[in-house]
């Protein structure tokens, strides 16, 4: 990822719509499938940018990322550990966590789909869960993707078959960002150079915005599948 993008994110992740519906996302997966693994043990976040997330996931959870300035972003803002490494390479012991959660990391274009999802599964404890989220869609591909260097976009049935290949049971997936879509769509269809996404909207824009994603996270959060989407969320556990 470009370095400015890292400051732009730390800048506005509390606040923006986007980072507020994906945490809210990830937040009640991992509520929903606590029995599975989920908030009972140590959680990873890896590839925790600057911490966001990772400020929320309580007192047991730990970070990684690969680029030296989102970790110290991410200490600062969460208090919690959080180690430089790739998600191709966790430097964790086996079994050492009852959930992983990763969002948008598998797309980048220096991660390896296997090995990474390999790694998460190697460090997680039995019946332990990793809760993915993932842009949606090749054909979504914009200028953003290459600014913070995402080579893929995902369906949710091609995540499953990377799950099960990878050896996870996939026990949930769920497109999000649904309602705002069509606008989605519309800007990178027909504003395709329209530079970065990583910025606040006017407060009765980011407003509406939120309370759509919120909406869309207490249903999914149901385990209500949502049918298309900007992103796409998934739930695995490792058997055995």
């Amino acid at each position: 990822m470009e370095p400015d993008e890292y400051e732009k994110m730390h800048a506005v992740e509390e606040r923006m719509w986007w980072y507020r519906g994906l945490h809210a996302a990830v937040l009640g997966q991992l509520t929903r499938h606590s029995d599975a693994g989920g908030t009972a043990g140590r959680v990873l976040d890896a590839g925790c940018g600057t911490g966001g997330l990772l400020k929320r996931l309580g007192p047991k959870s730990v970070g990684l990322d690969y680029a030296a300035i989102a970790a110290r972003y991410a200490r600062s803002k969460s208090g919690r550990p959080v180690v430089v490494g790739s998600i191709n390479d966790l430097p964790f012991a086996a079994g050492a966590f009852a959930a992983v959660v990763s969002a948008d990391v598998l797309a980048h274009r220096s991660v390896d789909e296997t090995r990474a999802l390999g790694e998460l599964r190697r460090c997680l404890a039995p019946s332990g869960i990793v809760v993915l989220n993932l842009p949606a869609y090749g054909w979504l591909k914009s200028d953003h993707d290459r600014r913070v260097h995402q080579d893929r976009r995902y369906t949710r049935s091609g995540l499953v078959r990377l799950l099960e290949a990878s050896g996870f049971r996939a026990i949930f997936t769920s497109y999000w960002n649904t309602i705002l879509f069509p606008l989605m769509v519309a800007r990178r269809l027909l504003l395709p150079g329209g530079g970065g996404d990583v910025r606040l909207m006017p407060a009765p824009v980011e407003a509406l915005f939120r309370a759509a994603v919120l909406l869309e996270s207490r249903i999914v959060a149901r385990g209500i599948a949502l049918p298309f989407g900007g992103s796409v969320l998934a739930v695995g556990v490792k058997d055995g």
